[in-house]
Parts: structure tokens; C-alpha cells; sequence
């Protein structure tokens, strides 16, 4: 039997098992009244991994939900899945070379931290008002295009700080005026089905930033030069150019990717400070809990939707002014950055700051295992929008609220 073949009936095994687990594991517990929490995801991780025999002791003893039935057993799927794949082509990068591989999962790191960047903004808009932004991606856009004429337009040779800030003012204020013209006769009662309108609403934000963008400045594509040099370093453990850090002499990350990432992680920890720690964040927290009791203890509801907005178009533009050193910039942009930090958002889990980043890395490394691993480049490049989609229906097949999610 050719190795291709082992691999592929090992996956179909797996996925076989796993579903049996996934659909019958919680009636088994619904009729023994135990709780059917989880239990989905529990079945179908131990049938994933062990098939008939781990879920026929499970059905018979009916454990509680405990990681441990979770994580084992997702561990055991990853190796086993993992070595079939290296019998089915032995003469991948992915299995001949581990500096190959220690570098795939680095960049898959650094470009899962960049795309949690992206979600941070969209996760506080929808943790606080309850909306989803669908113009999120143009305001990554408009940050990024700032940031672009500040330094190569505009004011050649200016700081790159401050460039970055006035892609954050200037998204910030946007955000700020939508919401106080648009947004807030949504929560005054004014509007029948809030809901649907601000999906209307944000969409045709979105198209009039998308094309007034293309109207003024045109439709080519831009890039931003590297915003920041590296001193130069060389010692045993890592070595520094101007453009790049390598560590190893195996895995390299360019200077842009990684003060992206950088900014995102610090972006993660101040806006957690901010609601956890601030009077105005625990207000934030408040309405996002339950409006009509914050506006009891004397919480202007209004005013917090407006700076949730505001905060979260600007961290969408910040993510874009970080990020137009990194990839080319047009007008559509933002259309690829809505479609990934949908998925991460559903992925991590709704409203979920902690999901957005988990979820984040999850897109990524699953993003680099599979360009480095698909022997073909021009196929695996052109996967690239499958990945995320691929492991956010797993993730909502076994957790319907995603990674951190609550049910509702």
C-alpha cells in the first residue's frame, strides 16, 4: 500500500471516529441526566485519537468533563496525524529539516500575533455594543494609507511615531463622529431592528471609505518603507541586520513582522489593563455586562458606546499604519483583513479579547503548516483563505461558542 494511501485512510479514520464521538457522546450522557456540557468535544477527541475502544469505556463510565479527557487525547491526533503525514512523503521540508520547521512555526507565531492585531478592535466593538463592524477592514485600511502618506508623502523623513499616531487619531475621530451621527440612534430606540440596521449601516461605511480612498489616491498599490532599524547584534544565540533578526542562523523574522507583533502584544496587555484597572474601562465592562443597570449606577451608556467605537476603529487603524511596512497596500485591502478577523473573532469566541488572540495564533500557525508543508508552493499559496476556514469549522463543530466564548 503506498504511503499517500496509509495517510489518508488515517485521516479518514480519524475524522469517522471523531464524528461518531461528536454526535452520539451527548445523548449518552442526556439519558443518564449528566451534565452534556463539553461532552461533545470530549467524545469526539478521545474517538478521534483511540476510535471504538476509547469511546466504549467512555460511554460506560460517563466521566465528568475535565481538560485532561481533552488535551491527552488532542495531543495523541496531533501525532498520530503527524506521522502518518511523514511515512506519506518522507522527503518533505517538513519532516527532513527541523530548522525548516522551527521556522515555519516562529513566522506562523508572528503572523498570527499580527492577525490578532487586526481582531482586537472588532472583538471590543462587539463586546460593548453587540454589533458586528463590517466597516472594520476599511478602517485598517484608512490607518494604514495615514501612516503611508505621513512618511513617504506627506512629511518625508518624519518620525514613524508620529505617523503612527495620526493613523490613530484620525481613525479614532472617524469612528467617533460615525457613531455619534449613525450608531447612536440605535441604542436611543429610534431605530425598529437595530440589528439589521447596523449591518446596513456599517456596510455602507465601508463602501464610502473603500472608494473615497480609491477617488483620491487611486487605485495602485503602496508600501511603506521599514519604519525602524535594529541596532546590529551578533552573539551565539541570535544575530540583527537592519531588516532582520536571526536566530540560530536557522530562523529569521524581518523587522517589520516583528514590531507588528511587538505592538500587538503590548496592545493586548494595555488594553486589558485599561478595562480591568481604569474607572472608564470597569464602565466599559459594565455595559458590555448589562446597559440598563450600569445606567442605574450612573454609567453614561451613550458616551461608553461611542468611545468603545472609537477605540476599536482605532486599533483597526493601528493595525493597518503597523502593517503597510509589511504587505502591499490598496483600497481592497481591508476586505481581506474583515474576511480573517471574522474568523478569528468566531474562532476565539464572541467578544472574547483573550479568544481574538488565541484564535489569532491558531489562523497563523495553521496558515504556516500548511505553505510550508504542501510540497507544491503555488497550490499551498493559493490555500491560504482555506486554512482559517478549515480549522474555525472544527473549532465550532466541537464548541459552538468558540475557544472562549459564552453561551448565551
Amino acid at each position: 500500500m503506498e504511503y499517500s494511501s496509509i495517510f489518508f485512510l488515517t485521516l479518514l479514520w480519524v475524522l469517522v471516529w471523531g464524528a461518531i464521538g461528536l454526535a452520539v457522546t451527548p445523548r449518552i450522557y442526556l439519558r443518564r441526566d449528566k451534565d452534556v456540557s463539553q461532552t461533545g468535544l470530549m467524545g469526539a477527541l478521545i474517538g478521534a485519537a483511540f476510535g471504538p475502544i476509547g469511546l466504549a469505556i467512555l460511554w460506560v463510565f460517563t466521566p465528568s468533563y475535565k481538560t485532561r479527557w481533552v488535551l491527552l487525547p488532542g495531543i495523541i491526533v496531533i501525532f498520530i496525524l503527524s506521522l502518518a503525514f511523514a511515512r506519506a512523503d518522507p522527503n518533505n521540508l517538513c519532516v527532513t529539516s527541523g530548522s525548516f520547521v522551527a521556522s515555519q512555526l516562529v513566522n506562523g507565531i508572528i503572523i498570527g500575533i499580527i492577525y490578532s492585531l487586526m481582531a482586537l478592535g472588532i472583538t471590543l466593538i462587539f463586546s460593548i455594543l453587540g454589533i458586528v463592524s463590517f466597516a472594520h477592514g476599511e478602517f485598517y485600511m484608512v490607518g494604514g494609507m495615514i501612516a503611508y502618506f505621513m512618511t513617504a508623502r506627506w512629511f518625508p523623513g518624519v518620525n514613524p511615531l508620529l505617523a503612527i499616531l495620526a493613523a490613530c487619531v484620525g481613525t479614532f475621530l472617524i469612528g467617533y463622529v460615525f457613531e455619534r451621527l449613525f450608531l447612536q440612534p440605535m441604542h436611543t430606540g429610534e431605530v425598529e431592528r437595530p440589528g439589521e440596521y447596523a449591518i446596513l449601516i456599517t456596510f455602507g461605511l465601508a463602501f464610502f471609505l473603500q472608494y473615497f480612498v480609491q477617488a483620491t489616491v487611486g487605485a495602485n498599490p503602496v508600501k511603506a518603507t521599514r519604519y525602524f532599524d535594529f541596532p546590529i547584534v551578533e552573539n551565539a544565540l541570535f544575530q540583527t541586520s537592519k531588516g532582520s533578526i536571526t536566530f540560530f542562523d536557522a530562523v529569521s523574522i524581518p523587522n517589520p513582522r516583528l514590531t507588528a507583533a511587538v505592538v500587538a502584544v503590548l496592545m493586548l496587555v494595555v488594553l486589558l489593563l485599561f478595562l480591568y484597572r481604569t474607572w472608564t474601562g470597569k464602565a466599559l465592562r459594565a455595559v458590555s455586562e448589562d446597559k440598563q443597570a450600569a445606567a442605574v449606577a450612573g454609567i453614561n451608556t451613550e458616551g461608553m458606546n461611542t468611545l468603545a467605537f472609537a477605540l476599536g476603529s482605532m486599533l483597526a487603524g493601528l493595525s493597518g499604519a503597523m502593517l503597510v511596512q509589511v504587505f502591499s497596500w490598496l483600497p481592497q485591502v481591508g476586505t481581506i483583513a474583515s474576511s480573517r478577523s471574522f474568523v478569528i473573532i468566531v474562532l476565539g469566541g464572541m467578544g472574547s479579547l483573550p479568544g481574538a488572540f488565541i484564535g489569532g495564533l491558531m489562523v497563523g500557525l495553521f496558515e504556516a503548516a500548511g505553505t510550508g508543508c504542501i510540497p507544491d508552493p503555488t497550490r499551498a499559496a493559493s490555500y491560504i483563505p482555506a486554512y482559517g476556514m478549515i480549522v474555525l469549522t472544527l473549532i465550532l463543530l466541537l464548541k459552538p461558542t468558540g475557544l472562549f466564548g459564552k453561551e448565551l
